[in-house]
């Protein structure tokens, strides 16, 4: 059995010609290099973290352009749509419009009776559904977008061009005209804005000589030299 001898610590193993202390720096420089080698390893990581958002921001973007683009187009098909249809409506009813004014003749002279009456008023229940509205009604002011003068008059109780009579109604779809209304029109009497300013500046010199002479006999009239 052998003893040990009290006292005694092992030593690590040092190169022949190495003194203990050279390898303590040694083991320090080893434990040094760990750290710098994680610290290399996490800045390549947040490198290619920044890339795979990179690419993420611009796929993103891309998609966001894409599906604006999708929109405008799903909403230009749409409105294009809808005019074609307006247009389509319009020209079918346009067709149907003399039609209608043999319905409106034969309504003014009592005509419209019997089975007649019942084809007539579904034929006007129909193109209303359509979105057909008529419009011009007499006394209403002459509007040259939506009115079609055909007869022209003066007349002393209008202060302005005024629709007399309506000759045909117009028609329209939504904002579009699809016909004038033709109609009547009279105008003010030439020279009956002028003629009552005459009037009214006589009557107002004769109210004031008439009040010169009530001054004038006030006051008991100039003296006598």
């Amino acid at each position: 059995m052998t003893e040990e001898t009290p006292g005694f610590e092992e030593k690590p193993d040092v190169p022949s010609g190495a003194t203990p202390d050279d390898a303590e720096p040694q083991a320090a420089s080893e434990e040094g290099a760990a750290p710098a080698g994680d610290a290399s390893e996490n800045a390549g990581l947040v490198a290619q973290l920044d890339q795979v958002r990179t690419a993420l921001n611009e796929r993103t973007a891309d998609l966001q352009r894409l599906q604006a683009e999708y929109q405008n187009y799903r909403r230009r098909v749409e409105r294009d749509r809808v005019a074609v249809k307006e247009v389509a409506v319009a020209n079918l009813l346009s067709e149907l419009l003399p039609v209608l004014d043999d319905v409106g003749r034969a309504r003014e002279h009592g005509e419209l009776v019997g089975g007649f009456k019942s084809v007539a008023e579904s034929l006007e229940t129909t193109v209303a559904k359509l979105g057909l509205q008529q419009f011009g009604k007499e006394g209403e002011p002459f509007d040259p977008t939506i009115h079609e003068a055909l007869m022209h008059s003066y007349a002393p109780d209008v202060t302005e061009t005024t629709c007399v009579a309506i000759l045909q109604p117009g028609y329209r779809i939504g904002e579009r005209t699809i016909r004038p209304a033709r109609v009547a029109v009279a105008e003010p009497q030439p020279g009956a804005q002028t003629v009552k300013p005459a009037e009214d500046a006589a009557e107002a010199q004769d109210a004031s000589g008439a009040e010169d002479d009530a001054g004038t006999k006030e006051s008991g009239g100039p003296d006598e030299g």
